[in-house]
């Protein structure tokens, strides 16, 4: 690949910023209604992302979040509904011509939206390997479909520099492509390509692997559906690829003796006639009610060997409420 493939991502979201792309990721989604929330149409024209890093318990008005990769401004928008504060989102961008249309959006967005004031978010020029934010500041980030635009060496650099800036227990939200069928070289060094999000997605043990090796301790898998097809014929491919979007948390707490949490949506249900089970390593289940359980806890139940105790699979959407 080449060493200016960062360029070339500049390159495209420049032209993104000038002129919207309908068929840039999910450019033409339609994003959720909040009470009292008007998203200018300009917003929506560019909402380029792969998914979603906007979930109502994650937020609260006292925090302040960090957007890496401004975009049109949807997402900043959205979580400065939330906080509702001065400087209370930062949005960090390296291509400028972006920042000036988010700049545009907010203005717009201020005008349809009487509780919103631009001053709520802070436009910062800067790139996702430096962030220009303080250490420990953080309490939310958020990221959609960018980090799989990164080669092996920068993506973690961007998971520490985010990590960097989060406090204590803060929560990073990402929205990436993957795929479990390896991307053939050809396509991963073609640098237009992967700016488009198209071959430069991991599998999902894979990116959940560089989530963790940074040292978050907790992962949720909130998300996971089809995103785009690498047709064969187009791409020169021995057979399709399927890519996917998958959303997920992941927590800066620090990571367990035994291993990371990682919750992929399994649930373990006890069915016996006791009033209640207890693995005696802090996870009690009460007979018939689904607990969710992180899949290193699955794997524990399961060697249990049990009759009366069972695991469900993956459902790779995981709502909460889990045993750690």
């Amino acid at each position: 690949m080449s060493s200016n493939y960062m360029e070339a991502t500049q390159d495209l979201y420049r032209e993104a910023a000038i002129t919207p792309q309908d068929t840039l990721c999910c450019a033409s989604a339609t994003p959720f209604a909040l009470p009292g929330l008007v998203v200018p149409e300009e917003m929506t024209a560019m909402n380029y992302g792969c998914g979603t890093t906007v979930n109502v318990r994650d937020l609260k008005p006292d925090m302040n979040v960090l957007y890496v990769g401004v975009g049109g401004g949807l997402e900043a928008l959205q979580f400065a509904y939330f906080t509702r504060r001065p400087g209370s989102v930062i949005a960090v961008d390296s291509v400028p011509e972006m920042l000036d249309k988010a700049r545009e959006n907010f203005e717009i967005a201020a005008q349809l939206n009487d509780w919103f004031d631009p001053s709520f978010v802070t436009l910062l020029e800067g790139d996702a390997l430096d962030l220009p934010v303080p250490d420990g500041t953080v309490d939310l980030a958020a990221q959609n479909c960018l980090f799989n635009i990164f080669m092996s060496q920068d993506l973690q650099k961007a998971l520490s520099e985010i990590k960097r800036t989060l406090r204590p227990h803060g929560a990073l939200v990402l929205s990436d492509p993957i795929s479990e069928t390896p991307i053939p070289d050809a396509l991963k060094q073609d640098d237009r390509l992967r700016a488009m999000c198209l071959s430069g997605a991991l599998s999902l043990q894979d990116y959940v692997d560089c989530i963790t090796d940074t040292g978050f301790g907790t992962v949720e898998i909130r998300g996971r559906r089809p995103y785009r097809l690498l047709d064969a014929r187009r791409y020169g491919l021995q057979e399709d690829i399927l890519l996917e979007s998958i959303e997920l948390a992941a927590f800066n707490d620090p990571v367990p003796s035994d291993g990371p949490c990682v919750f992929t949506g399994r649930m373990v249900i006890y069915t016996g006639d006791n009033e209640y089970f207890d693995d005696e390593n802090g996870h009690i289940v009460v007979p018939d009610v689904p607990l969710a359980v992180c899949d290193k806890t699955s794997k524990c139940f399961e060697d249990f060997g049990r009759d009366d105790m069972h695991v469900t699979p993956s459902t790779f959407h995981y709502a909460g409420g889990g045993c750690c």
